[in-house]
């Protein structure tokens, strides 16, 4: 049980500490924003920023944990063409950068896979 939690709070942390980014550092999101969204992708940098907080809340509390995990997973899923474009965007940077950038798109999957986990613990 006690591992259980503490995979939850790790994640809870995890998206919590990527919440306040979107905010602190917006300029470092902004410009992976897919152009197909409508609006300023200043607007989805914030609004990414607020799910992000928001599941993290989620996740962090056992009643509401496995619709947290749920919304993680799904959350994941959604930001996963922010990192195609940034893989795209990044194909010419240096060895470091598209390291990067090519590294996250493989991540989403044990993301789920662990924000899925997650959801099959909860309340």
């Amino acid at each position: 049980m006690t591992h259980r939690r503490g995979e939850a709070a790790a994640l809870a942390g995890l998206l919590a500490t990527a919440g306040v980014t979107h905010f602190v550092k917006p300029r470092l999101y902004d410009p992976i924003v897919p152009r197909s969204l409508p609006g300023s992708a200043r607007f989805w940098t914030y609004a990414s920023g607020i799910a992000e907080l928001a599941v993290a809340a989620a996740v962090a509390h056992p009643t509401t944990r496995r619709h947290g995990g749920l919304a993680a997973a799904a959350l994941f899923a959604a930001v996963f063409p922010a990192n195609v474009k940034m893989a795209a965007d990044w194909r010419d940077k240096g060895p470091t950068r598209r390291a990067v950038a090519y590294g996250r798109l493989p991540l989403q999957v044990p993301l789920v896979w662990w924000a899925w986990r997650v959801a099959r613990s909860g309340a």
